[in-house]
């Protein structure tokens, strides 16, 4: 026991560090003779800031790296690794500090101690720029195939790092590397060296270099599939690689490769089935994920993969059967059959201790089980509901109404259930998802109506949440009257009127009036307006005025009141607020001359909006096409990679274009934009274009998808209109599509020609009219009904910018190009500011997406937080060159300001670029 006291400020101490302060000290490096001691506490003050979010000025920083610099002459181990530590995070911010190579060279040498070479070579890496990479390539190269493994594991990550900025050198280092990925090094102590006190430490193998070095390689061939392809199998083999980390990389890309081209697919799933039998389990659990990931996995392919998560079902290690259950309750959603016959051993989990690997069994459960389980599984869930948290009652909650919707018959039950869980004690996303639950249950279960109805009131009454309780008090306004016993809701809306807040008192006025307008029974209808009159002195104005307003339509006829109370429809809203948004930014002032006009927005019933709802909840719960996996994440992009795929693109669309005879005569086709979204995808109508160049002529291609369930649109077209119509392009004609059935694309070009000839590059906005005849389906006959309506649908602009006659293209040189573009004088500068920017990274990769150039000398990834310079080159699509420049600086208080500067070969291009950022 130890008696020493103990100081409760001492655990805040670093977090109350002032920069200013941690500078003013930093004198102390300069002091003679060196303090080990009092360094490292410094150098640990300065860390601790740089990693908790603080930046130090560029001539702060300087200072500092540089100060710190001095204390190489001090022989102490401990100093030397913080040394190494703070000098490697310094560099991005500090300039000069190329100065300092050789310093740290002479610790990355062959013959220094084995305990500062991986520091030294990770801190040299950072402070190396693209020029002088060639100067330490022979030492980065003999640091790869150490024998010493944290040396070799320094190497390759560093050299990770170094391929953004030098991509050709780092790829000369392959053989170095393919010899460290089929090594069997294995550290044997801290970061793979031994120290004097280890001799009774029990180590286990850890072959991590190898997972650093197939990762180097995978970076170095990623524009490569097929060496990819050759990679996996080399090293996949059984025996070739012993840390698992390293497979379970191979395992990602083969899942990745598998998923991008289907030729691979086979092989690749030959691969994945064989790691489902290797030795380790993060390998195993890895294969099974990707396998039930794969996108159109047949039974087949992954029945393996499901009887390998059974065995571990049976594991005795907690951790290893919450990663079974887990991925088996994600791919029972989709295959259910398939994990139905672990359903034996997953019932035996019900029971666990582990109360997040009970519930996700129980999960698990009631999307395998059958009809005839659901009851049993209900009193298993009862019993250990109140051990489990929040999350995890929720996620059983989802289960269930899932299950609602399945088995209708089995309604009872789980509505007992849902009524029972809900006078638990729960935060307040818990409850929502139980009230939603019942809603549901109540919308689409009619049987269970009036039951929910009861459970709900009983639940407002202790309700301690304002929105819930507004939202029962607006269902019971809709779906009271129309029961039977209409009147025994009228007691509990009214007690809200009493006993609640403003808020809530509001919503239960109108949910009480719903009761009294267009009733039949003169009896009900004088008792709500006693009980409405009552309200006219509350206290708050809104329940006042809401109280007036009602029992003002009281008096009037039923059809009138009901025109306002019980409106069977409602405007479709994204339409609405798509007119109301293009009405009040009309730049044109004689658009305001006339009212909005209202009746334009078509209307949508509340039946057809039920029949939505219900649709995409049953798919929801029991889809039938596989989503998409994340997968494993994508690597950084490489240059030459913009240009390949606008290339691949281009191609793509020119099998599809000549197939249509009205464009043969255009002659080839010059490129084509990445698809511009239209519409929002939860829209009736889901609406996409791609912008095709030819030397000549524009082509918009719109591609529509029909949502609306048992509807058929017909001669659909679209009409689109330049904004300076008739100056820059002429419309020459539209080619139609004759019919787009529901749920199912179809799609529709529409043609202009160049005014202003071949070596012209007009810029435009283009607003979209879609117009078709709608009809509806025969639910008799499956066939359209004869006669339809014709309707039109408004989409959002698209705008023809410069960035769509440019192509990505590489060069060797940028400074070369840079100065062979301007010598004609066709240049342009702006400064913009991204105000939707958060970061130098996603300015970047805003820039290179907007301006549609290609990214040189590894300019794509940002080094420094805090400005970076983009070097971007292309082609026009006649040829022509352009080349840009973007400088970017970033601050807390206006985010990103931005330079861009454009050089062209062909004039009004350097303009025309320029003007595609805003």
């Amino acid at each position: 026991m130890s008696y020493v006291k103990k100081d409760e400020d001492a655990d805040q101490l670093m977090m109350k560090l002032d920069r200013t302060s941690v500078f003013q000290d930093a004198r102390l490096f300069n002091s003679s003779p060196i303090s080990p001691r009092r360094c490292r506490t410094l150098l640990t003050k300065i860390g601790v800031l740089l990693f908790t979010g603080e930046t130090f000025p560029t001539n702060e920083a300087t200072t500092l790296f540089f100060g710190i610099s001095k204390l190489f002459q001090n022989k102490d181990p401990s100093l030397r690794q913080m040394v190494y530590l703070i000098l490697k995070e310094l560099a991005n911010t500090a300039e000069d500090v190329i100065m300092s190579t050789s310093i740290i060279m002479k610790d990355t040498s062959v013959g220094s101690d084995v305990l500062y070479r991986a520091n030294a070579i990770r801190a040299l890496c950072r402070i190396i720029d693209a020029t002088t990479v060639q100067s330490i390539e022979r030492l980065i190269k003999t640091a790869i195939v150490d024998k010493t493994p944290s040396v070799s594991s320094a190497a390759l990550v560093s050299s990770y790092h170094l391929l953004p900025t030098a991509r050709d050198v780092v790829r000369r280092w392959q053989s170095e590397t393919q010899e460290a990925a089929s090594s069997a090094k294995h550290s044997t102590g801290f970061l793979g060296f031994a120290t004097s006190g280890q001799t009774h430490t029990i180590s286990q193998a850890n072959y991590m270099t190898q997972y650093h070095a197939i990762g180097l390689l995978y970076q170095m061939r990623s524009h490569d599939r097929m060496a990819l392809v050759k990679m996996i199998q080399q090293y996949g083999a059984a025996g070739s690689v012993k840390s698992p980390a390293a497979v379970v990389l191979l395992v990602r890309l083969a899942a990745k490769l598998a998923e991008e081209d289907p030729s691979l697919k086979k092989p690749m799933m030959q691969m994945l089935d064989g790691w489902l039998r290797h030795k380790h389990e993060m390998v195993n659990f890895e294969a099974a994920k990707a396998i039930c990931d794969m996108k159109e996995v047949t039974d087949v392919e992954v029945s393996q993969a499901v009887h390998v998560l059974q065995l571990f079902l049976s594991s005795p290690r907690a951790v290893t059967k919450f990663a079974a259950i887990r991925i088996l309750h994600s791919f029972a959603s989709f295959k259910p059959h398939i994990v139905n016959q672990c359903n034996p051993d997953i019932e035996s989990l019900i029971s666990n201790t582990n109360r997040s690997i009970a519930t996700f069994a129980i999960t698990t459960l009631l999307k395998t089980g059958n009809e005839a389980s659901v009851d049993r599984l209900m009193k298993q869930i009862s019993g250990f509901m109140a051990d489990i948290t929040d999350e995890f009652k929720i996620t059983i909650v989802e289960a269930i109404r899932t299950l609602c919707l399945k088995f209708p018959s089995k309604q009872a039950g789980m509505l007992s259930f849902l009524s029972g869980i809900l006078r638990d004690e729960g935060g307040y996303e818990f409850k929502r998802s139980v009230v939603e639950s019942m809603f549901d249950l109540i919308k689409f279960v009619p049987g269970s109506k009036e039951e929910a109805l009861a459970h709900l009131c009983e639940f407002i009454e202790d309700c301690e949440f304002t929105k819930l309780s507004v939202r029962i008090l607006h269902l019971l306004g809709v779906e009271g009257p129309k029961t039977p016993q209409p009147t025994k809701y009228v007691r509990y809306i009214y007690n809200r009127v009493v006993l609640e807040n403003a808020i809530v008192r509001a919503a239960a006025v109108t949910a009480l009036a719903k009761f009294g307008v267009g009733q039949k029974d003169p009896e009900v209808k004088r008792s709500v307006a006693v009980l409405l009159t009552r309200c006219l002195d509350d206290t708050d104005d809104e329940v006042r005025d809401r109280v007036a307003f009602n029992l003002r339509l009281m008096e009037e006829e039923d059809e009138v009141a009901e025109h306002f109370v019980k409106n069977d429809s409602l405007y479709s809203l994204s339409t609405f607020e798509h007119q109301l948004v293009l009405y009040v930014t009309a730049t044109d002032k004689k658009t305001f001359a006339t009212a909005f006009d209202i009746s334009a927005i078509p209307v949508v019933l509340h039946e057809q909006a039920l029949a939505e709802e219900r649709t995409k909840k049953l798919t929801t719960a029991t889809p039938t096409l596989k989503a998409p996996s994340t997968g494993p994440p994508k690597s950084k992009p490489i240059e030459g990679a913009n240009e390949a795929a606008s290339t691949a693109s281009t191609q793509k669309y020119t099998e599809q274009l000549m197939r249509i005879p009205e464009l043969r005569e255009y002659g080839a086709l010059l490129k084509s934009s990445a698809p511009v979204d239209l519409t929002e995808s939860e829209t009736e109508y889901v609406v996409s274009a791609v912008k095709h160049i030819f030397r000549e002529h524009i082509v918009l291609q719109y591609n529509i998808k029909n949502t609306l369930p048992e509807t058929v649109l017909e001669d659909v077209s679209v009409v689109a209109s330049p904004s300076d119509e008739g100056e820059v392009l002429e419309e020459e004609f539209i080619v139609p599509c004759s019919k787009i059935p529901s749920s199912e694309p179809g799609v529709v070009y529409v043609a202009f020609k160049k005014l202003g000839g071949e070596h012209s590059f007009p810029l435009t906005s283009f607003s979209n009219n879609l117009k078709f005849t709608s009809k509806e389906i025969d639910p008799t006959t499956g066939d359209p009904e004869e006669t339809g309506y014709e309707d039109e649908y408004q989409v959002e602009d698209l705008d023809l910018t410069g960035s769509d006659y440019v192509i990505p293209a590489f060069a060797g040189s940028f400074d070369h190009v840079w100065e062979q573009t301007g010598a004609n004088g066709n240049e342009a500068s702006e400064t913009f500011q991204l105000n939707n920017a958060k970061s130098i990274a996603g300015a970047t990769e805003q820039l290179i997406s907007a301006l549609s150039l290609q990214p040189l000398e590894g300019t794509d990834v940002a080094l420094s937080n805090s400005t970076h310079t983009l070097k971007l080159y292309g082609k026009t699509v006649l040829g022509g060159r352009v080349a840009a420049t973007v400088r970017m600086a970033y601050s807390a208080k206006s985010g990103v300001t931005t330079k861009v500067s454009v050089r062209a070969e062909e004039d009004g291009v350097a303009d025309a670029v320029v003007a595609s950022v805003t």
